[in-house]
């Protein structure tokens, strides 16, 4: 699984396209398209064009949230958050092989996810970040180190978590010390998508060939 997860941004459709090519183009190799309050059909095109153009980068494309539109453009996945639709429900969905993720905020959710049999587990916040309404508490270095520290005390298996919210290139080493398996973002990608390759080698993912 990549290590690296590229969250889109944009308020109109052109601008989340421009920035996921972008993003495609300087070697993201994992796209979640997160595009809240959108209009349905909008959303739905660029979902599907989207869906399209990501094969061609060996790219996995994730939609947040609507299972429904994940199923009928046959996206790879879908991330839910902790009030979205069960982790159960969408995968009777879509059926086995395809990736589900699910958000977390404290060591509780965690345990939650691991019941549900995520595939990966997008913990944070790790610093306040102005890309997400409805901002969970920000957990911080500590609060990673904490959760982890307790998956390790109650010998429970490191699940792939990845650090989301407000994640910058600095942070790689220290998140990765902590045992956090990759790292989710959004801000610093899209205003300088060329970073995409700095984060590959500090996450010690093979270079793309663009």
């Amino acid at each position: 699984m990549e290590k690296l997860q590229y969250i889109s941004q944009g308020f109109t459709q052109a601008e989340q396209e421009c920035n996921i090519k972008n993003a495609l183009d300087n070697g993201a190799r994992w796209i979640q398209i997160r595009w809240k309050n959108a209009p349905e059909n909008e959303l739905i095109r660029l979902c599907e064009n989207i869906k399209k153009r990501c094969p061609e980068y060996q790219s996995v494309c994730i939609i947040n949230d609507h299972v429904q539109i994940a199923k009928d453009i046959d996206a790879d996945g879908v991330h839910l958050g902790l009030q979205d639709t069960s982790v159960e429900a969408a995968r009777s969905v879509l059926g086995e092989n395809k990736i589900i993720g699910g958000t977390a905020n404290t060591f509780s959710d965690l345990l939650r996810r691991i019941s549900e049999s995520c595939d990966y587990i997008g913990l944070g916040p790790l610093r306040f970040t102005s890309t997400k309404e409805k901002l969970s508490p920000v957990l911080g270095f500590d609060g990673y180190e904490n959760i982890i520290r307790s998956l390790k005390e109650n010998s429970i298996e490191i699940p792939k978590i990845f650090a989301i919210g407000g994640v910058i290139l600095d942070d790689v080493e220290r998140l990765q010390e902590t045992g956090i398996y990759g790292v989710a973002v959004s801000g610093q990608i899209t205003a300088r998508p060329s970073v995409i390759k700095t984060f590959r080698e500090a996450l010690k993912q093979d270079p793309v060939t663009l």
